[in-house]
């Protein structure tokens, strides 16, 4: 259960990485490389706080 946890916006999102490109990151999610995302029946993107965290996380082990 994510009693605290909190779906970010694309724009949100996007500020986290320090600016990176809505076009960018939606080449990352063609690839396979994005966080894993919600996507609403209007076609919005959001990501819930934690999995950004862990994608973030798992980038940090990987390098």
């Amino acid at each position: 259960m994510r009693n605290r946890d909190k779906l970010l916006t694309l724009p949100e999102v996007l500020e986290e990485l320090n600016g990176v490109s809505r076009r960018t990151f939606y080449r990352w999610r063609e690839l396979g490389k994005a966080p894993v995302c919600v996507q609403y029946p209007n076609e919005e993107l959001r990501v819930w706080r934690s999995d950004l965290d862990a994608w973030l996380h798992g980038l940090r082990e990987a390098s």
